[in-house]
């Protein structure tokens, strides 16, 4: 069963706001576009002098040195937009991360610096294919729904056991794996192991209500990108997901 997202094809140019952002700043953003792997519009907007555009961006990046009410009006906008877009805070002052964002970038200094976030934008605005394995249809529904409530662009499938998921992690092109660890056949770990030798790139986070307190170590050790230790909540996937995609400063 899948969630659907957008092909890749669709995205045929990325639209970038930039609130409350400098004019040389804007100006190393709007250089970056070139090597971009798709292109890019970006448009800088001043809150202080006029709404925000109606037909909204596909990514909002806020300046950090906007004062907490100023980004909290922002935020409350692109959150009224449809579709939603992504809201990224650059620069956050004194660590303070706003409210409601889906991610942090760092501030540019150089043109090396912008197009390495712009590739991130790109990266985060693409659909991204997804495999939930786990035995227990319950989980997988648990999981699938919490992902499908994400901003990020997810494209959600299912496998049972450890050897139906490495036959689709074969067959197709999957950024992320959730893996139950407690699963007949091959067990979490032992997925886990196997992916990465076929598909290095792949990330795989393993999905465990063991007491093991080794279990963790274990699978860091085998190459999995994080751990979830049941229960856990739409927050620890959000912070997982933001990761994932670069977006954590």
């Amino acid at each position: 069963m899948s969630e659907k997202a957008p092909k890749s094809e669709e995205l045929l140019t990325l639209r970038i706001l930039l609130v409350g952002t400098s004019v040389g700043e804007a100006t190393l953003w709007a250089q970056s576009a070139g090597r971009a792997s798709v292109p890019i519009q970006f448009h800088r907007h001043d809150p202080a002098r006029s709404a925000l555009p109606s037909d909204g961006a596909d990514i909002f990046v806020i300046d950090g040195n906007l004062s907490p009410d100023v980004s909290a009006g922002v935020v409350a906008a692109a959150r009224d937009l449809k579709p939603s877009p992504l809201v990224l805070t650059c620069g956050h002052v004194n660590g303070q991360r706003p409210p409601g964002i889906d991610g942090v970038l760092p501030r540019p200094k150089l043109i090396e610096d912008a197009r390495r976030l712009a590739d991130l934008c790109v990266r985060a605005r693409l659909p991204k294919r997804v495999l939930i394995v786990d035995d227990s249809s319950t989980m997988r529904s648990i999981v699938r729904k919490i992902l499908s409530a994400s901003r990020f662009q997810l494209e959600t499938e299912e496998a049972f056991d450890g050897e139906t998921a490495l036959a689709q992690v074969r067959s197709g092109r999957f950024g992320l794996v959730f893996v139950d660890y407690n699963m007949p056949g091959f067990n979490g770990i032992d997925t886990l192991k196997e992916i990465k030798r076929q598909r290095e790139h792949v990330a795989v986070v393993l999905i465990t209500s063991s007491l093991d307190s080794g279990l963790a170590q274990r699978a860091i050790a085998a190459g999995a990108f994080a751990f979830l230790k049941k229960p856990f909540y739409p927050a620890d996937i959000d912070a997982l997901l933001e990761r994932y995609f670069g977006l954590n400063g």
